[in-house]
């Protein structure tokens, strides 16, 4: 099967291709990356030593997508992946909509023309802010938990958020950019013949993910408490007990495997399973950034971090997916654990000195 995987430089693009370039069911990997991100470019060399064709393009561009060889699957992993993008005074909305939206429909359109499979990897902000922000939370070991005694809205529980939560806007420019995406995608696979998968991940985190903390904030905190860069609390009393689940990206690659070989599943070709699917490290897999503090003092030496108790737009008390519909639906778990993960990035940080100010925008 041949791959091709979009915004290949980047943590999640690069990680996927690692993996699934090992895998025998995959005969090629080949990605595009425009390499605009800082740090994307050392991910380059690695994936061609290992016989992975990188292209410079960008999937804004359609003469660079239609220039891309044919492929049996397109995972879109390219995307301005911070919630405060747009608003933040470091990108325009402009630019958030032609890197999240107008690319996509670029991809589609080279799915339709070459009939290839499309996957997207979407994100857990695409649900609706109001009904998360209303949720009544306690303190539990330095960490939120919704209060299971209270009337949740339809769709969340104490196990996390499900696919049958709502998506209606506000769900921040970002969010609504990954939802609007996922409509397009199931319409153009719908009219045009091509199979469709969306995938909606939590928070992804790893080794030699770049340090952004609205892109990968468990990576961003372990190397800015490795190399003593000041940290703060942002919001909801400063305390750090905001909740995010975690992922590894290469736990996907047995899903995707499953949906990609998924012609052979009697219930996918009767159209009873959903194109949509929560994936994440769920419950089990999450942690505060007051717990993830704990965990770098043990690891590094104590530190102190300071505290803004002033939200922030989009901002979010807890946020946690439930993947159970995974696991039922494809026999699906995601195989590395939360502690795991973040020795993995501890250990790529003392091998990494500078690592924050080397891959920062």
């Amino acid at each position: 099967m041949k791959i091709l995987i979009t915004g290949i430089c980047g943590f999640v693009g690069s990680t996927l291709a690692k993996s699934l370039a090992a895998e025998p069911w995959v005969s090629s990997v080949v990605g595009i990356d425009n390499l605009s991100r800082r740090g994307s470019e050392r991910n380059r060399k690695p994936l061609e030593q290992l016989g992975i064709r990188v292209l410079h393009g960008d999937v804004r561009c359609s003469s660079d997508v239609d220039a891309l060889p044919k492929a049996d699957w397109v995972i879109d992993a390219a995307a301005n992946p911070n919630v405060l993008a747009g608003i933040d005074g470091q990108t325009s909305s402009r630019q958030l909509l032609e890197h999240n939206l107008a690319g996509t429909i670029n991809l589609l359109e080279y799915c339709k023309a070459h009939g290839t499979g499309f996957c997207l990897l979407s994100t857990s902000r695409v649900y609706s802010i109001p009904g998360l922000a209303s949720l009544q939370m306690r303190v539990v070991n330095d960490a939120f938990a919704p209060d299971p005694e209270q009337d949740f809205p339809s769709g969340i529980s104490v196990a996390g958020v499900n696919e049958s939560y709502s998506t209606a806007p506000p769900v921040s420019l970002y969010g609504s950019t990954k939802v609007t995406s996922e409509h397009l995608a199931l319409e153009y696979g719908e009219t045009f013949g091509f199979p469709v998968w969306i995938n909606r991940c939590g928070v992804m985190a790893g080794a030699g993910q770049f340090g952004h903390p609205a892109q990968g904030i468990f990576a961003y905190w372990i190397h800015s408490f490795r190399e003593r860069k000041p940290l703060k609390y942002i919001g909801f009393r400063g305390q750090g007990h905001q909740v995010r689940d975690c992922l590894h990206p290469r736990d996907l690659v047995a899903l995707l495997q499953k949906q990609f070989s998924s012609s052979a599943n009697p219930a996918v070709e009767k159209g009873s399973v959903s194109r949509i699917v929560n994936v994440s490290g769920g419950v089990t897999n999450s942690m505060s950034l007051a717990q993830l503090t704990r965990w770098c003092n043990r690891r590094f030496g104590d530190q102190s971090v300071s505290s803004v108790t002033e939200n922030r737009s989009f901002d979010i008390a807890w946020m946690v997916l439930d993947a159970k519909n995974a696991q039922q639906i494809w026999d699906w778990t995601p195989r590395t654990r939360l502690p795991e993960i973040l020795d993995e990035i501890a250990d790529f940080a003392e091998l990494h000195e500078g690592w924050i100010d080397a891959s920062k925008c």
